[in-house]
């Protein structure tokens, strides 16, 4: 079967991680330098790394997590260009350079975007890279040291800016700001929904966390490759500290790393003209991308529709009922929820493993953002890029990706397969989002009430409750976002 030249497929990926010790004399990473050697990767990885560089018209950087919040410190300054010098470093000269949005879909998003702008024929190749160094800048000011992430080139870049707020007024009046206040919520939200008890949920997440610290233990690009058992992820300790309830210490992404994925697409047709290998190809089949409403205008705190609707669409626009030729999975895992909502979606009894070999591990390739690390906005381009790879061991079979922004709140997936798809076109998302912005959230008060409490959390530090947050549903069925005031200890410790 001909394939269409103008058919979008992944030639190269390239993955770094460093483990660097501030006491070491070694060079530190930057952003910028895991970025560029990520770059270099996932050219050489091509095959025809120096003709392909030549043809990338579009290099996209992923936005860092330092980048992400308004007014955040820089210690170290920051590049201001960072597409721009990444071209720059490698040599290419790309007509496009865009600095991303906001979010953890971002790398599946731009995947999307990446693979409709070749089809059309606007760009012959597209760079996409990112990365996080936090664990570098942690350790550097701990140890004193001062480094140089200013370094700088190019002209000029496409920065599309932090994007819509993903909070609503109302959410930030009530003391939602941050992922540890929004996810446990969530996550005792669906708790109530499948009538766990606090310790069957504890044991549940503690299952699911260990099968993914397996997976990390045996990969090379890992941050914390060390296999947790279920009781040790269960049993809070002072290397398991309670964050927010339900959650310790390793529930959580953790952001403490040197990390740098990048990926490189092209049309059939260039790959052909270059040489590039037919067991190098990777294709995109069915996608999907949607954002959800503002946390406390969700009808359903135990569920995530933008989910649902974005992996229904992914799977029916390869050609899927449903998920049952999926054989490979790397779902976006910043907590339990994420990973359990998303397999709930697509009906994965991943305890029992009758439709999951593996059982846990199986819904990720990389170990997870607990256990590979919590590479920020970039996360899903590790995963892509480990899909990637994996898929390439196992020509035919069928792997997806998940990625997730902010509050459960920006959803995109991919599909992927060495095997060709018939006729690839671009997905409109139009019908999806049209659903979730449909959706209708429950009358929100801000006056004194009583209710029946909806979901919970208490946030900890040092082993001291902080705050509590409630939402309560009103016997008409309104919604009371509430929190404890600082003097209100005795409600935190009940």
């Amino acid at each position: 079967m001909s394939i269409d030249p103008r058919t979008p497929v992944i030639v190269g990926v390239g993955q770094k991680t460093i483990h660097w010790d501030a006491a070491s004399g070694d060079a530190a990473p930057s952003p910028q330098s895991l970025r560029a050697d990520a770059a270099r990767l996932a050219l050489a990885d091509s095959g025809a790394g120096e003709a392909l560089g030549g043809i990338i018209d579009r290099v996209v950087a992923v936005r860092t997590m330092l980048d992400s919040v308004p007014g955040a410190p820089q210690p170290f300054g920051r590049c201001a260009n960072p597409p721009g010098t990444v071209a720059a470093d490698l040599g290419l000269t790309p007509r496009d350079c865009i600095h991303s949005h906001v979010g953890g879909d971002q790398p599946q998003a731009l995947v999307n975007e990446s693979a409709a702008a070749i089809h059309a024929g606007d760009v012959r190749a597209v760079l996409l890279t990112g990365s996080e160094a936090t664990a570098a800048m942690k350790a550097a000011l701990k140890a004193g040291q001062t480094l140089d992430w200013s370094h700088s080139a190019g002209d000029g870049q496409e920065d599309r800016g932090l994007g819509a707020s993903l909070l609503s007024p109302y959410d930030v009046a009530n003391g939602l700001g941050a992922p540890t206040q929004t996810y446990p919520a969530f996550e005792q939200a669906l708790r109530g929904r499948w009538g766990n008890s606090p310790a069957q949920h504890r044991a549940l997440m503690s299952q699911l966390w260990s099968g993914f610290s397996s997976v990390a233990a045996g990969n090379a690009h890992a941050q914390f490759p060390v296999e947790r058992s279920v009781e040790y992820l269960s049993t809070p300790s002072k290397e398991n500290y309670p964050v927010a309830d339900p959650y310790l210490k390793w529930d959580v992404a953790q952001d403490a790393v040197n990390q740098g994925a990048a990926v490189v697409l092209t049309s059939v047709g260039e790959a052909d003209r270059l040489g590039i290998a037919a067991d190098k190809r990777v294709f995109l089949h069915g996608h999907g991308h949607a954002k959800d409403k503002v946390p406390s205008e969700r009808p359903d705190l135990s569920r995530s529709l933008a989910t649902e609707l974005v992996l229904a669409q992914a799977l029916a626009t390869s050609g899927m009922a449903n998920a049952s030729r999926i054989a490979l999975y790397d779902l976006y895992s910043c907590f339990p929820v994420a990973v359990l909502l998303a397999a709930e979606a697509l009906g994965l009894d991943w305890q029992r493993g009758s439709n999951l070999p593996g059982r846990a591990g199986a819904l990720t390739l990389t170990g997870g953002l607990p256990f590979f690390g919590g590479a920020g906005n970039n996360y899903s381009m590790h995963g892509i890029a480990e899909m990637v790879t994996r898929l390439r061991d196992q020509p035919g079979q069928f792997g997806l990706v998940l990625a997730n922004g902010g509050f459960l709140s920006k959803e995109a997936a991919g599909v992927y397969s060495t095997s060709a798809p018939g006729d690839w076109q671009p997905v409109s998302n139009a019908a999806i989002q049209a659903q979730c912005d449909a959706q209708v959230g429950p009358r929100l008060l801000s006056e004194a009430a009583s209710g029946t409490v909806e979901s919970w959390s208490v946030t900890w530090a040092k082993g001291v409750p902080q705050r509590g947050y409630a939402f309560v549903r009103t016997a008409d069925g309104a919604r009371v976002l509430a929190r404890t005031r600082k003097d209100e200890a005795a409600k935190l410790h009940a």
